[in-house]
C-alpha cells in the first residue's frame, strides 16, 4: 500500500510547494508597499498579509484549522503566545491559530533567503543564537513591541522536538520577557502539525486538520527576575500535562508525569 501511496504524496508535495511559491511572488509587491508605513503600521498590514497568505495556501492543500480552546483570548490583551515546536507547519498554523496583532521571534539566517525573507523580515524580530549584542537587541525590540499592545510568538524549545517526549528544554527568554514586561504568557498546543508534515522530510506532507489548543493563561504577576526558572518550570508542566492528556502523536510510549 505504501508503495502505492508514495507517488501521490511526492506529486501533493510538489503542488504544495509550487502554491507556497507562487503566493509568495503574488504578495511580496503588497509587503513591499505595506513595508513603507514603518515598523508598526506597516508590520501589522504585512501580518494581516502573512494571515490571508495562510488561509489561502492550507485551504488550497487541503488543510485545515481546528480551534480547541479551554481558555479563550482576550481580545484586547497582549501576550506572550508560546507553542510546541516539531514541524515547518507550525508557522503557518501560527498563523492560522493567533489573529491580533503580532510579531515573531525567529533566526536571523531565515531573513536571508531570496524573496520569502522580504515577508520574514518585515513581520519577524530576528535573533543571531550566537551574538549576546544581537539577542540584547532583540529582547530591546520585544519589549518595545508588547508596549504597544502587540504580541509576540516564541517557540520555547528553540528547536525541533525531534524525540518521543512531549517537550524539550526551553530557554529562558520568553519567560524573562514576561516578567520584565508584566505580560501574561499564552500557551498553545500545536497537536497535528508533525503528522501534516513531519520534521523528516517535506515529501511527508499531507491534508488534514491542525489543532490549536489555547491553554490557561499564565500570568507573570508576583514572579522576579530571579523567578525566570520557576515560571518557565510552571509553564512547561502544563503543557507538557496537556500533550499526554491530548494524546500527541510523537509520544510514542506513554510519559511519567
Amino acid at each position: 500500500m505504501k508503495f502505492i501511496v508514495k507517488p501521490f504524496q511526492i506529486v501533493y508535495a510538489l503542488y504544495a510547494m509550487l502554491l507556497f511559491v507562487v503566493i509568495l511572488f503574488v504578495v511580496t509587491p503588497f509587503v513591499l508597499i505595506a513595508s513603507l508605513f514603518g515598523k508598526i503600521g506597516g508590520g501589522n498590514v504585512v501580518m494581516k498579509i502573512a494571515h490571508a497568505w495562510a488561509d489561502v495556501w492550507l485551504f488550497l492543500i487541503g488543510m485545515y484549522h481546528v480551534r480547541v480552546v479551554e481558555q479563550e483570548l482576550r481580545k484586547d490583551q497582549a501576550y506572550v503566545f508560546v507553542s510546541n515546536h516539531n514541524s515547518y507547519m507550525d508557522i503557518p498554523q501560527m498563523l492560522k491559530a493567533i489573529r491580533q496583532p503580532l510579531r515573531i521571534l525567529g533566526k536571523a539566517e531565515m531573513g536571508k533567503v531570496p524573496v520569502f525573507g522580504i515577508i520574514y523580515n518585515a513581520c519577524v524580530v530576528p535573533v543571531l543564537r550566537g551574538s549576546a549584542e544581537a539577542r540584547a537587541r532583540s529582547v530591546m525590540i520585544l519589549k518595545s513591541v508588547l508596549n504597544k499592545n502587540i504580541s509576540i510568538y516564541i517557540a520555547p524549545e528553540g528547536t525541533f522536538n525531534m524525540t518521543a517526549k512531549p517537550l524539550i528544554n526551553f530557554y529562558d527568554g520568553a519567560f524573562r520577557l514576561a516578567i520584565e514586561t508584566q505580560t501574561p504568557i499564552k500557551p498553545m498546543l500545536f497537536l497535528d502539525a508533525v503528522n501534516r508534515m513531519h520534521w523528516k522530510s517535506v515529501f511527508a506532507l499531507n491534508p488534514g486538520k491542525l489543532r490549536t489548543v489555547y491553554l490557561e493563561e499564565i500570568s507573570p504577576e508576583g514572579y522576579t527576575p530571579y523567578d525566570v526558572d520557576k515560571l518557565k518550570q510552571k509553564v512547561y508542566e502544563l503543557m507538557e500535562k496537556k500533550l499526554v492528556e491530548y494524546k500527541a502523536s510523537w509520544l510514542t510510549t506513554p510519559h511519567p508525569l
